[in-house]
């Protein structure tokens, strides 16, 4: 039996549904599932007429993600075109100022925020870094680090490695040199550490101390000038070095080859140090024979002692058969470490044994201290403010005024 309900004058077609303001059947648009429908002002179901158009999930997220990081502006509204992908551009507000200024001024880009460092602000030159150390360790300029009335040759030694020899050679040379005096760095190291430390190139073909050591060539000619440093010269030391203790043992006057190489250098320097090897070998024994004073790093630990009489007895043993005039002049204390007890017996103990000898500059464990290096830098350019730095700045002032209370009486 047919239901009186399903008479209808008009066939009713399942995509429609009836208008319920005039109860006329309304056909559904069947535009694309990506395009919304047109919203009918007169129908209430279709919300209000000025309803934000619905957006994918997908657009919904890109354009939380990108508020989360971009400046809040006004969205600009682009009609939408069917199947079109939502783009929402963003515009000024109609007030704002055109952009002057700072960017107009100097030309700088003015989509880069004046807080943005610059390469300059980011690498000045070493020569700017080095006049901002002085200004810093020095800014009064009372501080004076005398020239000595003849060159001081300083051999920094100790056969136990890691005690800062290299350290104290790069930086005691850079504040002396900073500071008026013309100083150069022998780097007998075969690993090249103080070559690194002064920025001084010493890959495998460079003209180096093994040059001068086994074929004779004046060390004016391997010499290098340090950049940015004014009055100071590195002679760098290559991995050729490494082989330079075997060759030396069939030369004529082995031990007294880098001593004549420094002689026979046409200029005058007020100081010259020697970066000895962690080892007592012939590469040392000629850095002893070629000074006139022995510089010894003692790090405030207890394994620094046990191999300190071996250096004493070696001294010794060259002093008498080789170089009369060489002595232990300065003893410094290095990585001290205050919040330890040990570090204080240490240094205790080194002021009993060697008395006026040791430096009343102590250098402090500072981490600015070991990061210069990777740059190509002392820490005196490095971060001329920082503990090391100051305490290096001390001990260079205190070996200054030392060379001229007691003049040494030998020429370069």
């Amino acid at each position: 039996m047919n239901d009186p309900r399903d008479a209808s004058p008009h066939p009713v077609d399942p995509t429609s549904r009836p208008d319920p303001s005039s109860g006329a059947v309304r056909p559904v648009s069947s535009a694309p599932a990506n395009v919304p429908p047109v919203r009918d002002p007169h129908d209430p179901s279709d919300g209000p007429v000025n309803a934000p158009t619905p957006r994918p999930a997908a657009a919904r997220a890109n354009v939380a993600v990108s508020a989360r990081f971009e400046p809040q502006t006004p969205a600009s509204v682009v009609p939408h075109q069917p199947g079109a992908a939502i783009v929402e551009t963003t515009t000024p507000p109609a007030d704002t100022p055109p952009a002057t200024g700072y960017a107009e001024e100097t030309g700088a880009d003015p989509y880069v925020s004046r807080e943005t460092p610059t390469r300059e602000e980011d690498d000045p030159p070493l020569a700017m870094e080095a006049m901002r150390a002085v200004q810093i360790l020095n800014p009064s300029g009372e501080v004076s680090m005398p020239r000595p009335d003849r060159t001081r040759v300083m051999c920094v030694a100790n056969q136990k490695g890691g005690v800062g020899k290299t350290t104290t050679t790069v930086n005691l040379a850079v504040a002396l040199a900073l500071h008026g005096n013309r100083v150069l760095v022998v780097d007998l190291d075969p690993q090249g550490n103080a070559s690194t430390g002064l920025n001084v190139p010493h890959h495998t073909g460079v003209p180096d101390v093994y040059d001068c050591l086994i074929d004779s060539v004046p060390l004016a000619e391997v010499a290098q000038a340090v950049e940015g440093i004014p009055n100071l010269w590195c002679v760098p030391a290559t991995i050729d070095l490494a082989g330079a203790e075997i060759e030396l043992v069939s030369v004529v006057a082995r031990e007294s080859r880098l001593s004549r190489a420094i002689e026979a250098y046409p200029g005058h320097f007020d100081y010259v140090f020697i970066d000895c090897p962690p080892s007592l070998g012939l590469l040392t024994v000629n850095a002893l024979v070629a000074a006139q004073e022995v510089l010894i790093p003692i790090q405030c630990e207890y394994y620094a002692l046990e191999g300190l009489n071996q250096l004493i007895n070696n001294i010794n043993l060259v002093r008498q058969h080789l170089n009369p005039k060489l002595e232990v002049s300065t003893i410094l204390l290095t990585m001290y470490d205050r919040r330890t007890r040990l570090a204080d017996a240490v240094e205790q103990d080194v002021r009993n044994h060697f008395g006026d000898k040791v430096l009343q500059a102590v250098i402090p464990r500072n981490v600015r201290v070991s990061e210069a290096p990777s740059y190509g830098q002392s820490v005196m350019t490095y971060d001329p403010g920082s503990r090391g730095a100051t305490s290096y700045f001390e001990a260079a002032q205190e070996i200054a005024e030392r060379g001229v209370k007691e003049p040494v009486s030998r020429n370069a």
